[in-house]
């Protein structure tokens, strides 16, 4: 069963898979995240996040992905649990 919860990609934590619902902000930023795949529909997991919390990794269309904190949190994302 899927169970959703909008969350941002900076709360998710370390083996949890998510769906992007939208890219939050403007200008270079945003264009950035979408052009690194962080596209709505996409699904990602989180493969490693460093003790403070950032960076944060991801792996996502056959990549891994770093993010920073603040990056992170400019991504809504729906929470996929099994």
């Amino acid at each position: 069963m899927i169970e959703t919860i909008d969350k941002t990609l900076n709360m998710l934590e370390t083996g949890q898979k998510a769906r992007v619902i939208q890219v939050r902000g403007g200008g270079s930023s945003r264009k950035r995240l979408l052009d690194m795949g962080m596209v709505p529909g996409t699904v990602l997991s989180v493969t490693k996040k460093a003790p403070l919390g950032d960076p944060v990794d991801f792996k996502l269309k056959g990549y891994n992905l770093s993010l920073r904190k603040t990056e992170a949190e400019a991504v809504v994302v729906e929470v996929l649990e099994d």
